[in-house]
C-alpha cells in the first residue's frame, strides 16, 4: 500500500482497511523501496552514457518541483491544489475499487492503472505528479539540493488528498444511517 493511500484507508477505517498502527511500517517500507530502487538507477547511470548521469542530477533526477523546478513554470500554489486533488481523486478510486461489496477485484488493477496514467497526464506538466509521497522522497534522494528544499510539498501535500480521501469515502459510502 502507498502511503497517500494508507492515510486514505486509515481515514476509512472500516471493511479490513488499514489502520493508523500499520502507517508507519507502510511508510518506512515505502521509503527504503524507492531509495534502494533510485540507487539501482544511479548505478546503471554510472555505468551508462558518457554524461548521463550527471545530466539526470542537473535535471533534478525527474524530482518534483514548483516555481522553476516545474516542468510548466507552475508555483507552489498548484502544486499544493494538484497534489491534494489528484491524489484525493486516486485514494477514492482505490477505496471504491477495492471495496469489499461495492469493488470489483476482477478490473480493481486496470481501473487504478487507469486513474493513475490520467493523474500523470495532467500533473507532470505542473510539478512532475507525486501523489506517493515515498515516490517523492526516493527521487528527491539523488536530486540535489533543490528537491530536497521542496520536497516538504510532495510529503506533506499527498498526505493531506489521502485523508480527505478517506474521510469522504466514509462520509459518503460506509456512513451509517442516523437514528
Amino acid at each position: 500500500m502507498w502511503p497517500d493511500s494508507s492515510f486514505g484507508s486509515a481515514g476509512c477505517r472500516r471493511h479490513g482497511r488499514a489502520q493508523e498502527h500499520s502507517i508507519g511500517p507502510v511508510w518506512d517500507r515505502a521509503a527504503r523501496r524507492g531509495a534502494l530502487a533510485t540507487t539501482v538507477i544511479v548505478l546503471v547511470g554510472l555505468f551508462g552514457p558518457d554524461g548521463w548521469l550527471a545530466t539526470a542530477q542537473d535535471g533534478g533526477f525527474a524530482s518534483n518541483g514548483f516555481g522553476e523546478h516545474s516542468p510548466g513554470g507552475f508555483g507552489l500554489g498548484s502544486a499544493i491544489t494538484v497534489e491534494i486533488v489528484l491524489t484525493a481523486v486516486f485514494v477514492l478510486v482505490i477505496l471504491g475499487v477495492t471495496h469489499a461489496t461495492r469493488g470489483n477485484a476482477t478490473i480493481a488493477g486496470l481501473v487504478i492503472g487507469l486513474t493513475l496514467t490520467l493523474i500523470h497526464l495532467i500533473s507532470i506538466p505542473v510539478d512532475n505528479t507525486s501523489v506517493n509521497p515515498a515516490r517523492s522522497l526516493a527521487a528527491a534522494i539523488y536530486g540535489g539540493p533543490d528537491a530536497l528544499a521542496q520536497l516538504w510539498v510532495f510529503l506533506v501535500f499527498p498526505i493531506v488528498g489521502g485523508l480527505l480521501a478517506g474521510f469522504a469515502h466514509r462520509a459518503l459510502f460506509d456512513a451509517k444511517p442516523a437514528r
